[in-house]
């Protein structure tokens, strides 16, 4: 297994749709592939922070940096769709 079919394959072993050989394919390949190792782990938090609900408050220089972050990847996003149309 590679990491490809192991990530094709990842919504179905958390969700337990796989069938055995395939689980312990998977199961060997995270034991020996720390990247899908940390790729599952990770995965497997943040449904637990979407299962639990909670909300956390972020400090006012995250949430200020956030906004900008944000703003500065729309406006260019903008920016490229308005010089792409102008192509046309």
């Amino acid at each position: 297994m590679n990491c490809t079919e192991f990530l094709a394959n990842l919504t179905d072993y958390f969700d337990a749709h796989t069938a055995a050989t395939l689980r312990t394919e998977l199961e060997q390949h995270m034991a020996d592939c720390s990247h899908c190792y940390v790729t599952l782990n990770t995965t497997r938090q943040t449904i637990e922070i979407y299962r639990n609900e909670e909300l956390f408050e972020l400090p006012e220089t995250i949430r200020t940096q956030l906004h900008k972050a944000v703003l500065t990847k729309c406006a260019a996003a903008k920016l490229k769709r308005e010089k792409i149309a102008g192509c046309d």
